[in-house]
């Protein structure tokens, strides 16, 4: 396997651990705390709610999935050794950002979604830093997707 790829799926892997501790989130936030016995939870104060952590589970573990099968499908693309760089790094770049913009959103009175007031709430600075490192990744990931598949279908069979 080609360091490329180890770093692809390292970093694959991390976000989809992050993504599966969004979810511990999701259960304490749902039941109000911790249960330590049946019946008995201790009140854990958290921030966000519960479907701000769905988000930041499920959307975190595609994110993760993503940048793994990127990996394992790098190989196969017909790229330039600078443009499977860009494309390993970029993919990577994008799931960690999102990764913040789900937890940081979560914390944020307008979700990270825009850099003033919005009707979803104020301007914070939660938002601020959650919002502008996914702002290239928006961009980012449509114009990987459309390199990647480009590279596939203009491949010729050998």
């Amino acid at each position: 396997m080609e360091r490329l790829e180890r770093i692809m799926i390292a970093n694959g892997l991390l976000v989809v651990l992050v993504a599966m501790l969004a979810g511990f989130m999701l259960m304490f936030t749902l039941l109000g705390g911790v249960e330590v016995w049946p019946g008995k939870i201790i009140p854990l104060p958290l921030y966000g709610t519960s479907e701000g952590w769905v988000r930041a589970h499920t959307g975190g573990a595609l994110n993760g999935v993503l940048v793994i099968v990127i990996a394992l499908v790098l190989p196969k693309l017909r790229l330039s050794h600078f443009m499977q760089r860009f494309t390993a790094y970029g993919f990577i770049y994008i799931a960690w950002s999102f990764t913040i913009f789900y937890w940081l959103g979560n914390a944020s009175s307008n979700r990270a979604l825009s850099m003033g007031d919005s009707p979803l709430g104020a301007a914070d600075i939660i938002g601020l830093i959650g919002f502008l490192p996914g702002v290239p990744s928006v961009i980012l990931v449509v114009v990987l997707l459309a390199v990647a598949a480009k590279a596939v279908l203009s491949a010729r069979d050998n």
